[in-house]
């Protein structure tokens, strides 16, 4: 499973004209989901996402996470994340968990967020092409693996 994390101002998700999910300040959260990922980690994982300290204190050092700001969370599913390319220049997506085990492990990690205290967390639109807009801040950009 991975986790590619931003943090940003604002981020918004939409399917088409619709828009699916937004959110203020706080972290936007790419995640995909390899064979073999179970639900302990995917709760591990959104554990590790809402206590990442990257906000700054009031000396500007990265140690106040998600919870401690009160920020929110778009969660996004993008299976391009567990992509293999060790060989040639087509990325192979082999590795990725099937759609529906997929799926019930992205809400699983979209609902510990929320278990955790994560005042909002919206999601994407799982198996759907997204566009996904942000502000990144800083820019802070952090890959969690598990």
């Amino acid at each position: 499973m991975r986790a590619l994390v931003q943090r940003v101002t604002r981020a918004r998700v939409t399917v088409g004209e619709e828009e699916v999910g937004a959110i203020g300040a706080g972290l936007l959260v790419l995640l995909g989901v390899a064979d073999g990922d179970d639900d302990a980690l995917a709760a591990r994982l959104a554990e590790k996402t809402a206590r990442l300290r990257v906000f700054p204190d009031e000396l500007g050092r990265f140690d106040r996470c998600l919870l401690d700001t009160g920020g929110d969370a778009l969660v996004v599913s993008q299976f391009t994340l567990i992509a293999d390319t060790a060989k040639g220049n087509r990325p192979s997506f082999t590795r990725a968990a099937a759609p529906e085990e997929a799926d019930r492990r992205y809400r699983l990690y979209a609902e510990r967020l929320r278990e955790l205290g994560v005042p909002h967390v919206a999601t994407g639109r799982f198996g759907a092409s997204m566009a996904v807009e942000l502000v990144n801040d800083g820019p802070v950009t952090i890959l969690l693996e598990g």
